[in-house]
This record gives C-alpha cells, sequence and structure tokens, in this order.
C-alpha cells in the first residue's frame, strides 16, 4: 500500500517535471511580443536587365565573396568561409556592372564576334583588330540595354577608339587631376565618376563601377566608352530638342564641332570602314 503510493506520487512529480520543461522549452524559443515578425511572402523575380547578365536586376555579380561565420537554427556554429558566384545588392538600387560582370560576360560570349572580326584600317594593321570583339560585343550590349531609335554602329566606336588612341590601352593624354583621360576610349577620371555614381546626378540607371586604373583595361575602357557615348548623345538631343545623329553624338564626346579638322579626320575614317 505504501509502496503504491510512492509510486503515484512519483508519476506525478514527473509529469509535472515534464510540463513545466515543456513550457520553459517554449517560452525560450517564442519571440518578444514588441518585436514584429514580419509576414513571409513569396519571392518575386526580377528579371536580368540582359540576357548576358548573371544576376537580377539591382544586384551585381560576384566571383568570390567571403561569408561572415553565423549559428544555424539548429545550434551548429559554421566558420567564415569563400563562396563563388552570388549576386549582391547594389547600393543605388539600380543597375549597376561590377568589373567581375564585364569580365565574365566578355569572357562568355565575345569570342562569337570573333568569327566577323569588323574591317582593317590600314594605318593600323593588325594591332587595330585586337578589340573587334570587345567592339562589337559591348555595341550590342549598350543597344539592347539603352535601345536607341537608332542603333550605335559598331564601325564608329572602332573608328573612334582609333582617332581616339591609335588602339594604345596606356594612352594618356598626360593631364592630371579629373581631366586625366586614360585608355581606348580616352575616358576621364572625372567622366569615371560620373559613371559609377548616382550622386553626380549624370545617369539615371545603367551606371557602371569602375576605379580610376580600370580605364587601363580594354574590356572595361571599351564598356564605359559606349556608355558614355550614348550619354553624350542625350545631352546632345537635349540641345537641339531632338535628336541628333551619332557622329554629332562623337563631336559631343570628343568635345569638336563636325566641321573641325579632327572631326573630319574621324569622319572620312568612319566612312571608309562603312564601305569595306
Amino acid at each position: 500500500m505504501f509502496e503504491e503510493k510512492i509510486d503515484q506520487i512519483f508519476r506525478k512529480v514527473s509529469n509535472m517535471l515534464r510540463r513545466l520543461f515543456t513550457f520553459l522549452k517554449k517560452i525560450r524559443r517564442q519571440k518578444p511580443k514588441d518585436i514584429p515578425v514580419p509576414d513571409k511572402k513569396p519571392s518575386i523575380y526580377v528579371k536580368p536587365v540582359h540576357p548576358w547578365r548573371m544576376c537580377p536586376g539591382g544586384q551585381h555579380y560576384r566571383r568570390h565573396t567571403n561569408v561572415s561565420a553565423y549559428t544555424r537554427t539548429d545550434g551548429t556554429e559554421i566558420g567564415v568561409h569563400p563562396r563563388r558566384g552570388t549576386c549582391a545588392n547594389n547600393p543605388s538600387g539600380k543597375d549597376q556592372l561590377y568589373t567581375e560582370e564585364m569580365e565574365q560576360i566578355a569572357g562568355q560570349y565575345f569570342d562569337t564576334f570573333k568569327l566577323v572580326p569588323l574591317p582593317e584600317i590600314p594605318k593600323f594593321g593588325k594591332k587595330g583588330q585586337f578589340y573587334d570583339h570587345f567592339i562589337q560585343g559591348w555595341t550590342q550590349y549598350w543597344n539592347d540595354v539603352l535601345k536607341p531609335n537608332e542603333p550605335l554602329d559598331p564601325h564608329m566606336i572602332k573608328a573612334l577608339i582609333a582617332s581616339e588612341s591609335s588602339f594604345d590601352p596606356n594612352a594618356w593624354n598626360e593631364k592630371h587631376g579629373p581631366g586625366r583621360a586614360r585608355g581606348l576610349t580616352q575616358v576621364t577620371d572625372i567622366t569615371l565618376r560620373y559613371l559609377s555614381l548616382e550622386k553626380y546626378h549624370e545617369l539615371k540607371d545603367h551606371f557602371l563601377h569602375l576605379k580610376e586604373d580600370d580605364t587601363l583595361n580594354p574590356n572595361f575602357s571599351i564598356c564605359a566608352g559606349i556608355r558614355w557615348l550614348f550619354r553624350k548623345k542625350e545631352i546632345a538631343d537635349s540641345k537641339i530638342m531632338g535628336e541628333v545623329s551619332w557622329i554629332d553624338a562623337v563631336g559631343e564626346y570628343k568635345h569638336y564641332k563636325t566641321d573641325n579638322p579632327h572631326m573630319k579626320e574621324f569622319i572620312d575614317l568612319y566612312e571608309s570602314l562603312k564601305r569595306k
């Protein structure tokens, strides 16, 4: 009789302890009531701005990145570790091309342009053929993204590079400060800031992310030069409250009028490329 009472008491205490343990476990997992819990909504797919892009609009591609240490919900601790091929949010929330993605695009898609190179310029020989795939690739890319009424002709970009740098990727205008221009398309340091940062209010969207020395890279220089030529055409259009030709846009790019001897030389070179 006494042993049965002891057994009953033991079972009651065990049940009470089990309920108490379960209650404490719930409290521990429960989030404080004053912290709002966001509703889980289905993620919305955002298309890339171009089929060649790796990430959705508003994000940029990162080839290599380090993931910070964190603790999983089950208590497992994960240390710092590398991750390949990720997308990160752009600070501006708008479209922005980073150098890693420019390299990825050129390496993956531009080799096909080597099958049909642009005409040779006799004055420069084979030297003038090295960058044809970058010229054709980035011209097509920016035509697709910015959708001009009259598509930009890659022959014009080749003539522009020939007249700006003679196909020398290390060309320099021997200036210092914001007006220093280097590379194939002679993009200036201040222009790079306009292309890279929204705070200058030069571009509304489709920014680049380039440092000053990146203009010495032919791939980056051509991408930046074409983007800047599109912007110069917008500026030239606004001056006449209409639409100018791409030759007029090049004049805006070079700061020359079309009757300037340097512009005439460029136009003759462009026309000769188109005839071939």
